[in-house]
């Protein structure tokens, strides 16, 4: 489990990420609540799909489940080729930290660590050295070349985030999960945040998955899954905020 190569089978394009069957119960008896319901979905590579629906009709729980940060109940959920429950919590840390990249809503950076320390920790974690290449090649697409050397404390909101996407590109993951990654920032900060991770699957090859609740953040991806009640109910390509937000409209939202 040391490699990318672990993941594909040579001559096949496994998706990126994918559950089969995934169920969700949190609970038991009569106050179980099922947040996910027999999802089936794949997320193809090199590709950026954002995942909408009402609260609580289980965006971030899919989201954590093929993402190793919950387990289903039943069901499987895949990284490459790789079942994840197949995999001892040992394997599941390494599989996490050497393929998938983390956004969250909070920038969680460490705040005694330059931006560029902060980029490249999750690399040192895993007693690597970085690929300088990829790393000018992230740098220069996250467009802070000239604040590497500035701790969090002394970058603006937008600054921050875009470092804690950058974070997430540098070890050159498998795939990279962000919930509801602009949900801390204005509106120009935010469309600068969602413009880059356009850009990472454009020019860079990434595969970003996201969960949003805003009809203009989803038009940034390349498709548009909608969840309600544990269930895949509707999806749009090529999005734009019109018919996003008349999906959102017919669900309730």
């Amino acid at each position: 489990m040391t490699s990318a190569a672990t993941l594909e089978e040579p001559g096949v394009r496994t998706a990126a990420a994918q559950v089969v069957g995934g169920t969700k119960i949190y609970g038991t008896g009569d106050t179980a609540v099922r947040a996910l319901d027999d999802v089936t979905v794949a997320f193809e590579p090199e590709r950026f799909t954002a995942i909408m629906g009402p609260s609580g009709s289980g965006k971030s729980t899919l989201m954590h489940c093929v993402a190793g940060l919950d387990t289903l109940t039943s069901g499987k959920a895949y990284i490459g080729a790789v079942e994840l429950g197949s995999l001892s919590d040992k394997q599941l840390t390494q599989l996490r930290r050497d393929h998938i990249g983390f956004v969250f809503q909070a920038y969680n950076l460490i705040p005694t660590l330059t931006a560029l320390e902060n980029i490249t920790l999750p690399i040192a974690l895993g007693g690597h050295r970085p690929d300088q290449q990829w790393l000018d090649a992230v740098v220069g697409t996250v467009g802070l070349g000239d604040r590497l050397s500035h701790r969090p404390s002394e970058l603006s909101g937008g600054q921050q985030q875009r470092v804690a996407v950058a974070r997430a590109l540098a070890s050159r993951p498998q795939i990279i999960f962000a919930d509801e990654p602009t949900g801390n920032l204005d509106s120009r900060s935010g469309a600068q945040i969602l413009e880059f991770m356009s850009r990472a699957v454009r020019e860079l090859g990434q595969t970003i998955v996201m969960v949003t609740h805003d009809p203009v953040a989803a038009t940034y991806a390349d498709s548009v899954l909608f969840l309600a009640d544990g269930r895949i109910v509707d999806r749009v390509d090529e999005p734009t905020a019109q018919n996003v937000l008349d999906r959102v409209k017919a669900m309730g939202e």
